[in-house]
């Protein structure tokens, strides 16, 4: 007797909030094609405006490396146990995992243990760290959807037929709407990222950068960023006296990286939003020193950042751990406020586009997803 399914559910598990970004595009590429079906799950707010029912809040997940997820272990089996009963009686048609392998390959196995086909959705990066994770994919995945250029080849090297269908930041950046906006030379932006912890980390280091700046160069003026989900209020709170600098919401954010000279950011997503923008930018991060002495001890990539990794070189500055200190942050983003430099990197960043795919990427996954949806559906039938 086959698994009793729930109509035509998908269950979406997102992790964080690019994946929330992603997954909202997902979602809106699967209603197009198929108006009848419901998706639910692990979700933010984008997800949510996009259609997706948000039976979990990503914010119950916002966590960053090894230390911080075991402090917070309590709480992340207590949302396993939670997400295992809502699946266990929703019975949804499939699972598609988004990103956050840390936590949604136990979503994987969850999903395997109940019958349930599960697809992933943006490949985790296996070809930077814990290599071994690949057979992981092989053997539990039922289909893996990659959307870096170099990821099918090194997926199928290690026996994995992977769908390539490109990155889904060219359909979520309006490029058209941002085209006539200007850049300010003398304007920079401060990304300092959606997590908690980076942003208690990086923020104050960031903010001092700038004070740093603005005494070098007083016509500088500054702009925050806030994610989604973060306090501005905390954000605001924390601005220095005298330092010409505003707040934006997050809905504005691509017009603001356009509109920047130069920009300051923790990395992630982000680093690529601003590449494809094409705005010069100083990449920083700093984790726990345990998390980062395991990091260096199986991390085989020599960038951090995705722009660099996809061009294979360093087109953006990435200040790690101790080396993202307000002095280092200042000199990067002063060096990218030269005109030269800021029309060599700017020209170099406008290659990029050519390599992470042509626009389209959620529509392909969401063909792949209903059609391995109905292979699935029709095997059911015969059986």
């Amino acid at each position: 007797m086959g698994t009793k399914r729930n109509g035509e559910s998908i269950w979406l598990s997102a992790g964080e909030v690019s994946g929330d970004m992603h997954g909202a595009l997902l979602v809106r590429a699967l209603r197009q094609r198929a108006p009848g079906v419901r998706c639910m799950g692990l979700a933010g707010s984008a997800m949510e405006e996009a259609g997706c029912k948000k039976v979990f809040d990503i914010s119950e997940l916002s966590l960053m490396g090894v230390t911080e997820v075991v402090a917070h272990l309590p709480r992340v089996l207590g949302l396993m146990r939670r997400i295992y009963a809502r699946l266990k009686a929703e019975r949804p048609r499939a699972v598609v995992c988004i990103d956050a392998p840390d936590f949604n390959f136990f979503v994987v196995r969850m999903a395997r243990r109940l019958g349930i086909p599960v697809l992933y959705y943006i490949c985790p990066q296996v070809w930077a760290w814990r290599k071994g994770r690949v057979n992981f994919l092989r053997d539990k995945v039922d289909r893996v959807l990659c959307i870096l250029p170099f990821e099918k080849p090194f997926l199928a090297a290690h026996g994995l037929d992977a769908d390539y269908v490109g990155h889904p930041l060219v359909d979520q950046i309006p490029f058209a709407d941002i085209e006539d906006v200007e850049p300010d030379p003398n304007r920079v932006l401060i990304l300092p990222g959606s997590r908690r912890k980076e942003i208690e980390s990086l923020y104050p280091d960031f903010l001092a950068a700038a004070k740093r700046m603005h005494h070098v160069r007083p016509e500088l003026t500054f702009t925050v960023v806030r994610a989604p989900g973060v306090d501005r209020a905390a954000l605001e709170a924390a601005l220095p006296a005298g330092l010409p600098v505003t707040v934006e919401e997050p809905e504005n954010r691509y017009a603001a990286m356009r509109g920047s000279g130069a920009v300051i950011a923790a990395s992630g997503t982000v680093a690529l939003e601003t590449a494809l923008v094409g705005v010069p930018t100083v990449i920083a991060y700093r984790l726990s020193p345990v998390t980062y002495a395991l990091g260096r001890l199986i991390v085989d990539v020599p960038y951090i950042s995705l722009p660099n990794l996809i061009m294979d070189t360093e087109v953006f500055p990435e200040l790690l751990q101790e080396d993202a200190n307000p002095e280092d942050i200042a000199a990067k983003a002063l060096g990218f406020l030269d005109a030269r430099t800021n029309a060599e990197v700017r020209a170099t960043l406008s290659r990029l586009a050519e390599l992470v795919g042509e626009p389209g990427a959620p529509g392909r996954a969401a063909d792949i997803i209903l059609g391995r949806l109905h292979m699935t559906a029709t095997d059911g039938a015969g059986a």
